[in-house]
């Protein structure tokens, strides 16, 4: 385990946002769709985003890493076990792309991931031919077999939008077409709109209603190529680094057009006092921030943590709502984001329906053991910038999952931060 060390202080600079995680995956099952070679530009080369890539192997699929190019290209299947590491993302696009074939695979990964929301997508694939079984215990496991063929089906986009984004990266290649029936009210809204966006972008259509969501099928994927945007959900850390610490930070390489779930930090920091400009992929924060405020994150819950250290650092309480399915993440993030707040002296009240933090002007310096979650940890190093004194996080590593070069980045932006063993 390592421990980052982290001095508070100011981070100034200017930096190009690291390659979208999110647009990374499904650009690699889109291409795997094609059914020819297609080529990701910029791809993010992050530990998620490597099991996908690997995952795609024992479903026929072969993807050539490059430094700046990815290739996707049909392959032989080899294997039939898919290791998803503690990628829910690689679980959930890569089920419905086994399920289309005419063989057992089986899927492995870490205990928490396979412990994550996952039935209300094995019951669409069931509906549609899919032969599902679960192992619990010591080896758990999802196995599926499919053909699967276009249904009629129920989904629950209640706990996670992968449900609804997994299904819609493989269902327009059927020979038959499919319509999800939405159930709940669905979470994480933008990270469906991706989806929609890179369907798109290879020439599919899809036909939305307001409780229903029709695949027409079979679909070509057309387009060879796709250039990955910039990440705002990493940029958001490095913005509100610079809100927290009264510093200025320009983050580039934000591409308008594609849909982020994550940009909604930005009126979040505004309205906590931070100067925001907007100048097209371009985005400059600047703070201090010394106003509490309120915001519902149904629409991007993985800002918890983050909104949650940003709290804990102005006088006042501020009130999240919307996001109780982030238990069900990587950690349980309404625990965890509890838990960091506290770490940086403020008082915390978690209900059903809201998450308040009552925060201080002189947030304290940290001893904070991060559970496995990239997100968390961030979060915890944001906290720590603003803080009246050092703090050391354990679990440093993490930040692999979707950002590797988080801390040479902030290094780089003036931060104080020393990784130790």
């Amino acid at each position: 385990m390592t421990t980052a060390r982290v001095v508070p202080g100011p981070v100034r600079g200017t930096v190009r946002a690291p390659p979208s995680k999110s647009y990374t995956h499904r650009a690699l099952v889109a291409g795997a769709m094609t059914g020819r070679l297609h080529r990701i530009l910029d791809p993010l080369d992050s530990v998620d985003t490597i099991a996908t890539a690997e995952g795609l192997l024992p479903l026929g699929v072969g993807v050539d890493r490059g430094r700046t190019e990815w290739t996707v290209r049909p392959s032989s299947p080899r294997g039939s076990e898919v290791r998803c590491g503690a990628s829910g993302t690689t679980l959930r696009f890569l089920l419905p792309v086994a399920a289309r074939l005419d063989r057992t695979t089986r899927f492995t990964g870490d205990p928490v991931l396979l412990r994550r929301p996952i039935e209300p997508l094995l019951r669409f694939l069931r509906v549609a031919g899919a032969r599902v079984s679960a192992r619990s215990g010591s080896r758990r496991s999802i196995s599926v077999a499919g053909p699967i063929h276009g249904s009629r089906a129920p989904v629950d986009g209640s706990e996670s939008s992968q449900f609804v984004s997994g299904l819609l990266l493989s269902l327009p290649t059927l020979g038959s077409p499919s319509t999800m029936d939405l159930r709940g009210r669905t979470v994480s809204r933008p990270y469906i709109e991706a989806t929609l966006r890179v369907l798109a972008h290879h020439g599919v259509t899809i036909h939305e209603s307001t409780r229903a969501v029709r695949v027409p099928a079979p679909q070509p994927f057309r387009a060879r190529t796709l250039r990955v945007p910039g990440d705002a959900s990493s940029a958001a850390y490095l913005w509100a680094a610079a809100a927290v610490s009264a510093g200025r930070v320009r983050v580039g390489g934000l591409d308008p057009a594609w849909p982020q779930a994550d940009l909604a930090i930005l009126p979040i920091l505004r309205e906590m006092g931070a100067s925001v400009v907007v100048r097209g992929p371009t985005v400059e924060v600047a703070g201090p921030i010394a106003t509490p405020t309120e915001a519902d994150l149904t629409a991007s819950p993985d800002l918890l943590p983050l909104v949650s250290v940003l709290a804990a650092a102005v006088a006042g309480t501020s009130i999240w709502t919307g996001a109780a399915h982030a238990t069900g993440k990587e950690s349980n993030r309404r625990r965890e984001s509890g838990r960091l707040a506290r770490a940086m002296g403020a008082t915390v009240r978690v209900s059903p329906r809201r998450f308040e933090v009552r925060g201080t002007a002189r947030p304290t310096g940290m001893r904070f053991h991060a559970p496995a979650d990239h997100r968390v940890v961030m979060s915890a190093a944001v906290g720590a910038l603003g803080a009246a004194g050092p703090s050391s996080i354990a679990g440093a590593e993490h930040v692999a999952k979707s950002f590797p070069e988080f801390w040479a980045t902030l290094s780089e932006l003036g931060g104080e931060v020393v990784l130790l063993p």
